[in-house]
């Protein structure tokens, strides 16, 4: 799963790599993002346990549902 902040919401941490990379002289970049990604695998549980216990988990430690955009997306073999 990706967790981004959402749109409008301020990303210092970008925004200070935006400035680094200026002053290490890689110029025209227009913009940085940052985001998180976590892989979970589960052991002995269906498809739809496996999605109920990540939208659980997502719910109460990984996001915040006020300042982050959420992706979850089956892992790939």
């Amino acid at each position: 799963m990706r967790v981004e902040l959402k749109p409008g919401i301020l990303d210092a941490e970008a925004e200070s790599i935006q400035k680094s990379l200026g002053l290490l002289g890689v110029g025209h970049v227009s913009r940085v993002l940052t985001a998180k990604v976590y892989a979970i695998s589960y052991e002995g549980v269906d498809l739809a346990e496996a999605h109920a216990l990540t939208d659980r988990a997502v719910d109460q430690l990984l996001a915040n549902p006020v300042v982050h955009r959420v992706t979850v997306a089956p892992a790939r073999p």
